[in-house]
């Protein structure tokens, strides 16, 4: 007699403790990207499809419908899937035969950090249990630049006070900030620090830094995210002095396009001096010609007159 629910299935499964092989893994995936949840098993032969059962589901029990995917007897089953993960699961159906039960997850969202479990059956005289593994998906995300901005007075003075700006919006996990003066590399401590959770999950960055200005600030904000290990850094520098500054806001100096954009910015220069100095030669030549001429008929009307 056969369970019709495969809920049903898997608690009777984990009571027996039939489980033959394990696997634990930690998948990284951003928002909005495919994660891949690996499962695989490698066979003695090649596996009939009608003969084998793949389940995953959600493991850790937070959620109250934890069907995943479904694979029965040679066939798709998305009778009690899950209303979230509806056409959004694939499983390599051209791989199964040889062990490769991974389940692909599209459109990753943060409602989809879980630990899924892969559950894989095979029947030989009944179904019984020939592999069982967990996966750990972790959802990250990094989709925006910090904003740095500088003190609202345009040119000022050394010895005033100045504020910074340092803001970040759509990260997860929460991520970390931090302040560093560029001219030694030292840490700054920021003068204000608000991290809020967005209603989709993400969080905000706001932070504040007063410093004194003096005759060259370059100062740095970076954002950390752990999970993805990377760090999203914007440069402030402005050279002061008591009566004119400049000053300029820089994306990080390792990225590529600011120093295309440089090597841009010069080549254009060149171009225009090249064209200016071609331009001034011309009209000194025809200058030159024209009074060459001009004292030519002169002299041909003298010569006449005599």
């Amino acid at each position: 007699m056969e369970l019709r629910s495969s809920g049903l299935w898997l608690l009777f499964l984990c009571a027996l403790g039939c489980v033959t092989a394990e696997e634990d893994k930690k998948v990284i995936s951003t928002i909005g990207s495919t994660a891949e949840l690996s499962c695989i098993y490698t066979p003695e032969k090649k596996f009939i499809l009608n003969k084998l059962r793949v389940f995953w589901q959600i493991a850790d029990g937070s959620k109250p419908c934890s069907v995943v995917h479904t694979f029965n007897s040679g066939h798709e089953n998305q009778s009690e899937q899950c209303a979230d993960f509806r056409n959004r699961t694939r499983l390599f159906q051209d791989k199964l035969e040889n062990g490769i039960f991974s389940l692909l997850l599209l459109n990753v969202s943060l409602r989809d950090e879980h630990t899924y479990r892969c559950i894989v059956q095979k029947k030989d005289v009944v179904f019984r249990v020939i592999h069982n593994a967990d996966v750990a998906l972790k959802v990250a995300a990094n989709n925006s630049l910090p904003v740095l901005s500088g003190p609202i007075r345009i040119h000022p003075n050394i010895g005033e006070e100045v504020t910074l700006s340092c803001n970040y919006s759509q990260g997860y996990p929460k991520p970390n900030i931090y302040w560093i003066n560029r001219t030694d590399n030292s840490s700054l401590h920021p003068s204000s620090l608000k991290i809020i959770q967005d209603n989709d999950g993400t969080y905000s960055v706001f932070s504040t830094l007063k410093i004194e200005a003096n005759s060259d600030i370059k100062i740095g904000c970076i954002i950390e995210n752990e999970l993805l290990q990377q760090n999203l850094t914007i440069l402030y520098s402005e050279n002061v002095t008591n009566s004119n500054s400049t000053r300029s806001n820089l994306l990080d100096l390792n990225e590529p396009g600011a120093q295309a954009g440089g090597v841009l910015a010069i080549a254009i220069v060149l171009a225009g001096l090249a064209v200016l100095t071609c331009w001034l030669w011309k009209r000194k030549f025809r200058h030159r010609r024209s009074y060459a001429d001009v004292q030519q008929n002169e002299d041909g009307a003298q010569q006449n007159s005599k």
